[in-house]
């Protein structure tokens, strides 16, 4: 009998808590079965596995952050939303590291809710560089590059990466200012 109040959606609550106070490896089916009071097997009537919960966990973090983006970009435009979307970004990653890191990979299935997600979180970043009138191609490729710039900025970050005595804060700030530089100059004109 499962246990009461046990659904998928308690599984996943339960996995990005562990994923973000100890890391996504440390996610594992028995370890989430413990934390929940029940036997591993019983996690398969709420989910299909390790790789089933992992995807369900970074589409809850896409979602999440694609929420967290839209409402620090309304009402700004180009550098504005740019900034507050990427001081978003980085304060995401620092506070969910494990659910961050399970929405990094793109999902095999395009009709799926990982790639949903995605998509959701996409069309945050497509809107706001509507700003710098991208569209089509040319706004997947800004999108692309604004998410290296910041995604490769903060985990760097957080793996130590950056040990001389400047500031972290400032060196972000001007990788935005590059970031809204390059969009505003036609960098991505095809």
């Amino acid at each position: 009998m499962p246990r009461a109040g046990l659904d998928a959606e308690a599984v996943v609550t339960a996995a990005a808590e562990l994923a973000d106070t100890e890391s996504l490896e440390a996610v594992t089916l028995a370890r989430l079965a413990h934390r929940l009071g029940v036997r591993s097997p019983s996690l398969y009537g709420h989910i299909a596995g390790l790789d089933d919960l992992r995807r369900r966990l970074g589409a809850r973090g896409a979602r999440e952050l694609a929420g967290a983006l839209t409402v620090a970009a309304a009402g700004r435009s180009r550098l504005a939303a740019l900034r507050a979307v990427a001081e978003t970004y980085r304060e995401y990653a620092r506070s969910h590291p494990g659910t961050y890191a399970a929405m990094q990979r793109a999902p095999d299935d395009d009709s799926g809710e990982a790639a949903s997600a995605g998509r959701e979180l996409v069309a945050v970043i497509v809107a706001v560089l509507d700003g710098y009138a991208l569209r089509g191609d040319e706004a997947i490729h800004a999108v692309r590059v604004v998410r290296a710039a910041l995604h490769g900025f903060t985990l760097l970050e957080s793996e130590g990466g950056f040990r001389l005595p400047i500031s972290l804060e400032d060196s972000y700030q001007r990788l935005i200012g590059v970031l809204d530089r390059g969009l505003a100059d036609g960098v991505f004109a095809g």
